[in-house]
């Protein structure tokens, strides 16, 4: 019992005396190409909760479609990033005609 009553005495009087942090964060300077793909706004809405749009200019160049799916696969499961199933086909489609293998291509076709 004293044991527990001195933990809880430590715990408050830290607690009471920890100053409080002031962080500010720098500026974000990357951002996800803008484009009419449906993944466009998902890539926004999921993948900028966990981290920067740097992530996609540090993927090697012309990576293929399969890379790109086993990319953000690997965001859901194991690393926890809450999407839906069915946002990987929109969300992949963006990147590989962004950043990817299909990214001439995309740009080569007719609107």
């Amino acid at each position: 019992m004293k044991t527990r009553q001195l933990l809880f005495l430590l715990a408050l009087g830290v607690s009471q005396t920890a100053p409080g942090l002031d962080i500010t964060l720098p500026r974000e300077t990357a951002a996800y190409a803008p484009s009419d793909l449906p993944g466009y706004k998902l890539v926004q809405q999921n993948c900028l909760m966990c981290h920067s749009a740097h992530y996609v200019l540090y993927q090697p160049p012309g990576s293929p479609r399969a890379y790109w799916d086993t990319i953000v696969r690997k965001m859901q499961h194991p690393y926890g990033a809450f999407f839906a199933d069915e946002d990987i086909a929109p969300m992949v489609d963006y990147l590989v005609k962004t950043y990817g293998a299909e990214q001439a291509s995309a740009r080569a076709a007719p609107p």
